[in-house]
């Protein structure tokens, strides 16, 4: 399977000609990630580029990214490597055309991932995801899924709860941004792969409103990012436990 299929609701997002009907936003980010600490990799120190889209649209929503890692280290055996998901909802309240409010709950959607890269870890996920208004939360979406290994020597099959939110904090004549998922593998079908949970917030600073003005907020972010993984890649016993710094522009 090729990568950077991402791109194709990239080009979707960016017809003019649909974007009053059929788009109602979308954002397209590039950002710089380095870190050490990182296990099960070729090399402790690594840098990543990452492309990321997300928006919504007549019938739903769309998130997708594609890493680019490099690893860093004078004896690996192998310089890079690549690693993408597509994660696409189609909200039941758009397409019955009724809204579906019940308490906290604002949407309930299908919900779907495709996780993909170098390696025997390709997956089809599919589920429900649950849209809710909390306070303090700009957003707050919980997925769970259904977990299906598609390629040869990918054993992750099993169930997935997967939080995604985003939280912000005015400080001075800026925003301090805190957002993130948590995926969570509560139950595995194959005895050799452990149960695991990945959380991987990131606390950004909108720097870009500090240098140029209100009018390029939400567009050039620094700041860290936190990522710990219990059992990473299901294997017993590795917790992954790093930050990185980050550099984060939207364009």
């Amino acid at each position: 399977m090729k990568n950077y299929k991402w791109l194709a609701l990239t080009l979707l997002a960016a017809q003019p000609a649909m974007a009053e009907d059929m788009i109602h936003w979308w954002d397209v980010s590039v950002t710089a990630l380095h870190g050490t600490d990182y296990d099960l990799a070729p090399s402790d120190r690594q840098t990543t580029i990452t492309l990321e889209t997300a928006g919504a649209w007549k019938y739903g929503d769309w998130f997708a990214f594609q890493d680019f890692i490099n690893f860093n280290g004078s004896n690996v055996s192998k310089d890079n490597t690549t690693y993408g998901e597509i994660s696409p909802r189609f909200s039941l309240g758009k397409i019955s055309g009724k809204e579906l409010k019940f308490g906290a709950i604002t949407d309930v959607s299908l919900a779907f991932t495709l996780e993909e890269g170098e390696g025997p870890v390709n997956s089809f996920l599919y589920g429900i995801g649950v849209d809710f208004a909390i306070p303090y939360f700009s957003y707050f979406n919980l997925n769970a899924y259904r977990r299906d290994a598609i390629s040869s020597g990918n054993n992750s099959d099993g169930w997935q709860l997967t939080p995604v939110f985003r939280m912000d904090f005015p400080v001075g004549s800026s925003n301090i941004v805190v957002d993130g998922f948590i995926d969570w593998v509560f139950s595995a079908d194959d005895q050799g792969y452990e149960e695991n949970i990945h959380v991987n917030p990131q606390v950004k600073y909108d720097l870009g409103e500090t240098i140029f003005g209100e009018h390029k907020k939400n567009q050039l972010f620094v700041g860290v990012e936190y990522d710990y993984w219990q059992n990473k890649y299901g294997v017993k016993g590795i917790d992954q436990n790093t930050y990185s710094v980050i550099a984060q522009y939207h364009f």
